[in-house]
């Protein structure tokens, strides 16, 4: 018995200390301390130990529990989950910009680049075959990722909404590293960027309803989301966000993730009209409606910011829901009939540009002649 009792406990001691090991590694980041964690603690969104949603947000909104949620959605049988060939891709080249073009171009789900009146802004860039801590969880669709650190000129802004690994990829930042000039993120997200050799000059982090000022008319506020944070066993650390980018042409509202709220609401109110309204649109489910945004809610949400176009983003890259894959894109489409807001829906690596405001995308994802 006691040599039972024994291995039992070298067992424990070593799935314990494996746990650690991973936990310990670069990629998982570092929780906020020192000058960085007193102001957390000073923030009006960080209560009893973390931060905190404008209203009460559980992840798990449904009856079910969290258990059985993730039990049905690790074995419950998933249809067309990802797509059966590989997506219609185009490769821009991001080198080739005139100052005088402002556009953009999206990877697929939440990573895209902007360029505009010469200023280069990334945002949640995901360039890596997966989205989580290890290679065989939450792989991206065949064929989507074609760009990498060699595609992009340097950003003079790169921005983290929040630090999920499907938003902040280290591999993805440390390869881009030499070209990044400045980051613009949540309050206590510039932990992880320290910790991983950034200067902290080039670091601004912001709670909500904080702006900073990127000179030549171009004003970065971060403004509310209804989501949580976190890359190992202690979420809520760091706080999530949505932005507003002003500058003296475009006003765009930068989502981020997050559920419905008040809060679109009142950044419509007091930051808005917007020329543009960056969406979530995918990876939802009933069981955490409350987190991520419910198609139904979409062109609701793109009325209370009082925007006059939507590019909906968060889909077709990486499978995190039980939805199919090209659903998030049916919907925004079907649901479209009695909206005057126009869509964006290019190709992953197409180019927009954001001054057209009439140009119609194709309905690339109901293509069936991929190969």
């Amino acid at each position: 018995m006691k040599r039972k009792i024994l291995i039992f406990i070298g067992c424990i001691v070593l799935v314990t200390g494996t746990g650690m090991s991973v936990l310990n590694q670069s990629r998982f980041g570092q929780l906020p301390r020192g000058e960085r964690l007193e102001r957390i603690k000073a923030s009006p969104n960080y209560r009893n130990g973390e931060f905190q949603n404008i209203n009460e947000t559980p992840v798990i909104s449904g009856d079910k529990s969290r258990f059985k949620v993730m039990m049905d959605f690790l074995f419950t049988r998933k249809v067309r989950v990802t797509p059966e060939s590989m997506l219609p891709v185009v490769k821009t080249d991001l080198k080739s910009f005139s100052k005088e073009d402002d556009v953009l171009v999206w990877f697929g789900h939440s990573s895209y680049f902007m360029q505009i009146e010469g200023k280069t802004y990334l945002v949640d860039p995901v360039l890596s075959s997966y989205a989580s801590p290890f290679s065989f969880i939450n792989k991206a669709f065949k064929g989507t990722n074609i760009y990498s650190h060699n595609d992009f000129p340097t950003i003079d802004y790169l921005i983290i909404t929040h630090d999920h690994w499907d938003h902040l990829d280290y591999q993805t930042v440390m390869d881009l590293k030499p070209k990044i000039n400045h980051v613009v993120c949540g309050l206590g997200v510039g932990q992880h960027f320290e910790y991983w050799g950034f200067d902290v000059a080039s670091l601004t982090e912001l709670d909500w309803y904080e702006a900073t000022d990127l000179g030549q008319g171009n004003i970065m506020t971060a403004t509310p989301a209804r989501h949580f944070s976190g890359r190992g066993l202690r979420g809520n650390k760091t706080l999530w966000t949505s932005f507003v980018l002003q500058t003296p042409q475009y006003n765009i509202f930068i989502g981020g993730d997050g559920g419905y709220d008040e809060h679109f609401k009142l950044i419509g109110t007091q930051y808005g009209p917007f020329d543009l309204a960056i969406l979530e649109q995918g990876q939802y489910d009933k069981n955490w409606n409350l987190i991520h945004l419910m198609p139904d809610l979409v062109y609701k949400t793109a009325e209370d910011l009082k925007a006059k176009s939507i590019l909906p983003v968060h889909n077709s890259r990486f499978a995190l829901a039980s939805h199919q894959w090209d659903e998030p894109l049916n919907k925004i489409s079907s649901n479209h009939t009695d909206s005057v807001i126009s869509v964006k829906t290019p190709k992953i690596g197409e180019l927009v540009f954001l001054n057209d405001s009439i140009k119609q995308y194709e309905k690339w994802w109901k293509d069936e002649r991929r190969e």
